[in-house]
């Protein structure tokens, strides 16, 4: 079985963005940013992704990757 694996926190940090900052840009509680970033959020809204992607400058590819086990 596969699995969703985040990869937030490479993203931000090729970007030099703290938590804080880009949970502030995009609108986000710190606390919900960090449940994304450590893949523990059960699901994601398109818009957040998309505001992720626009602070940061990537695709939703970058983010988000499937992992076969």
């Amino acid at each position: 079985m596969g699995k969703i694996v985040v990869n937030l926190d490479v993203e931000m940090a090729k970007h030099k963005v703290s938590l804080g900052e880009l949970a502030e840009r995009v609108g986000l509680t710190q606390a919900n940013l960090s449940i994304l970033k450590t893949g523990k959020a059960k699901a994601v809204r398109f818009t957040t992704l998309e505001a992720i992607c626009r602070e940061l400058g990537c695709q939703p590819g970058d983010i988000l990757e499937y992992r076969d086990q």
